[in-house]
């Protein structure tokens, strides 16, 4: 075992100090399986934990998609039990610095902090994060405006940086026809005629257990790419490394609770299965493939929807989390809208390594904000002269 031991309570006034506190840093490529069960146990302590930070979750990523020697995992304990984790990788490149787990895959990244002690936790997380060298940063993208990590963010005393990020959306958890009466009222009559059309339809929904995930979910994979072959797939969705952490996560997470796999038949036929992911604070629909024939004949995305706010209603979960992205078959429930946010921590002094990936993401997006609203103006003056 690999670990490293940081001065408790560093950069803390000395009348707040405590040996009670301490922290450290592991390197180990299996700490994350030697911390599992403490992690776990923390995570139920943690009221912003996402499926993305449980310990199957992270574990299972860090198996398919990590580089040796690039884990950092920063700790903080109070009296010897787990008040504070958080798994970070060195990444590559000229400006090198660390990141969250998980790349694209996941829709939120945070770490764990003690609901008891939050604010203590991240001040001693702050203080144990290695941010000491001019070209050194952490950079996390796809962070929930109440994530803990955020607690973090303020009581850093070095640079700091906070951009928005992807748009994510919300629903309250409530039946079906309490939802409706949030759509307008044509929109709501179309959605309850589509409603009960499914219905009446026979479809039968099965929930699976972790012995049944590896098969539903080679099933989900398959249907997806049928779905989307002719709009194009995520390319690592079609890749071996996916389908093999996907499957073992969710296994993991559906023996626990923290997920529900559907499976839908239809005279006979199983064509189309889900994957919802459960947490306290809210569920969202993270993966669906549905043959192409269903759509000629029911509403998918009520029907895979609606299977979903059952799981979440039957779970307790006050909210609904459509996820990332504005696609129109999630605006058609008219969704509250939150942005992400992109944090990026620097050293004290000068930081020239957050100072680039900060200039950086302005300039990126000053790019994308260029080319959303100024090129379909530009496409339609070029329209009216070709017609001109």
């Amino acid at each position: 075992m690999s670990t490293e031991a940081v001065t408790p309570t560093a950069g803390l006034p000395a009348q707040a100090r405590s040996p009670r506190w301490t922290t450290e840093l592991r390197r180990e490529d299996d700490a994350l399986d030697t911390l599992a069960e403490e992690w776990d146990d923390l995570a139920a302590r943690c009221r912003t934990a996402t499926t993305f930070q449980t310990s199957a979750w992270q574990r299972s990523w860090w198996r398919h998609y990590g580089r040796p020697g690039a884990l950092v995992v920063v700790l903080v304990r109070r009296e010897g039990r787990l008040v504070g984790a958080g798994a970070f990788r060195r990444r590559g490149g000229p400006l090198g610095g660390l990141t969250g787990l998980g790349a694209g895959l996941v829709d939120f990244t945070d770490i764990l902090l003690d609901d008891a002690c939050a604010d203590r936790a991240a001040a001693e997380f702050a203080a144990a994060l290695p941010l000491t060298r001019p070209w050194h940063s952490l950079e996390l993208r796809e962070v929930h405006p109440e994530a803990a990590v955020q607690r973090v963010f303020e009581q850093w005393r070095g640079r700091r940086h906070r951009f928005a990020d992807s748009l994510c959306q919300y629903l309250p958890a409530v039946p079906m026809d309490q939802l409706l009466k949030r759509l307008p009222g044509k929109t709501a009559q179309r959605s309850r005629v589509k409603q009960r059309k499914i219905a009446e339809s026979g479809v039968e929904v099965r929930s699976t257990s972790p012995e049944e995930v590896p098969e539903a979910l080679e099933a989900l994979l398959r249907l997806h790419f049928a779905q989307w072959e002719e709009r194009g797939v995520t390319p690592e969705h079609r890749t071996e490394r996916f389908s093999r952490h996907l499957t073992e996560s969710t296994a993991a997470l559906v023996a626990t609770g923290g997920a529900a796999v559907h499976r839908f038949w239809l005279d006979g036929e199983l064509l189309a299965v889900n994957l919802v992911l459960l947490c306290p604070a809210y569920s969202g629909l993270y993966l669906y493939g549905a043959h192409p024939r269903l759509r000629e004949r029911l509403d998918i995305a009520g029907l895979l929807f609606g299977a979903a706010l059952d799981e979440t209603l039957a779970a307790g979960i006050p909210v609904i989390s459509l996820l990332r992205g504005q696609e129109a078959y999630k605006q058609r429930w008219r969704p509250d809208q939150l942005p992400n946010q992109r944090l990026l921590f620097g050293p004290r002094g000068p930081a020239p390594a957050a100072a680039a990936r900060g200039g950086a993401v302005r300039a990126r997006r000053a790019t994308v904000h260029l080319l959303t609203t100024r090129m379909p103006r530009l496409k339609e003056a070029l329209a009216a002269r070709r017609r001109g």
